[in-house]
């Protein structure tokens, strides 16, 4: 005669089985675990009293502007949202000790490129450069003020902030138009980027200019504006700095 557990399928004795060492696990877990972790209010208590004692190392941004004008500059320039702390360091014992304890000050170039080196990633506008060709060995502070870094000269040419749509321009049709062909930009969008916009053409007409049909440039692709891509702005299918057309 069969057992009755001989008739049981072997997959469902391999779950059962899973199942009774988690279940012995969890109770033994339980079972061996302090009683902080397993009591919430004691968990919070024991963490924030853990963490109390542990020695301060940040005395924070506003206890800066007690001793030091350089921190009015700072909130009214383009570091304004940094804290002191993020390029002087901990600073809880220069302000218990001020006289002997002094804060680091970051002379070398290469802790400013940290946040300025060239990366696409970045927003557009942000301050970028190429450390090798961007003043070479010159620490930064010779030429910005580091608690208000306004550029002794505002870029003049626009690849100084857009280096990848220049670089993009440089080998499409457009390559003869300059910037201002299509974009209005005004002299405060060179000191403020992501507050002042340059403009962006908003009709068809405008690219109508050079490629309708009966537009007086020469050597311009042409179509017929009242049926080529209905309703839709040009730059809606056309990449406007590499143009391709299929």
């Amino acid at each position: 005669m069969t057992s009755p557990l001989r008739r049981i399928p072997e997959a469902l004795k391999r779950i059962s089985v899973v199942f009774v060492v988690l279940a012995v696990a969890i109770i033994a877990l339980r079972f061996f675990l302090p009683a902080s972790l397993k009591d919430r209010n004691m968990f919070v208590r024991t963490t924030i009293e853990r963490e109390m004692a542990k020695p301060l190392r940040h005395a924070g941004s506003d206890v800066c502007s007690g001793c030091h004008e350089q921190y009015q500059i700072k909130k009214a320039g383009y570091h304004r949202n940094l804290s002191c702390e993020t390029c002087h360091g901990p600073a809880q014992e220069h302000v218990d000790n001020p006289a002997d304890v002094k804060p680091m000050m970051p002379k070398l170039r290469e802790y400013c490129v940290r946040c300025h080196t060239y990366n696409p990633s970045r927003p557009t506008g942000f301050p970028q450069i190429n450390p090798a060709a961007h003043n070479p060995m010159k620490p930064c502070f010779t030429c910005h003020n580091p608690h208000d870094p306004k550029p002794p000269s505002v870029p003049q040419e626009c690849q100084a902030c857009h280096a990848e749509i220049a670089r993009t321009k440089a080998v499409s049709p457009h390559v003869s138009l300059e910037c201002t062909t299509c974009h209005v930009v005004p002299n405060q969008h060179k000191v403020t980027p992501r507050v002042i916009a340059a403009s962006i053409p908003g009709e068809r007409e405008f690219c109508g200019k050079c490629h309708a049909k009966d537009a007086p440039v020469k050597e311009t692709q042409k179509i017929d504006l009242g049926s080529h891509g209905e309703k839709y702005l040009c730059w809606q299918c056309h990449y406007p700095h590499m143009p391709e057309v299929d």
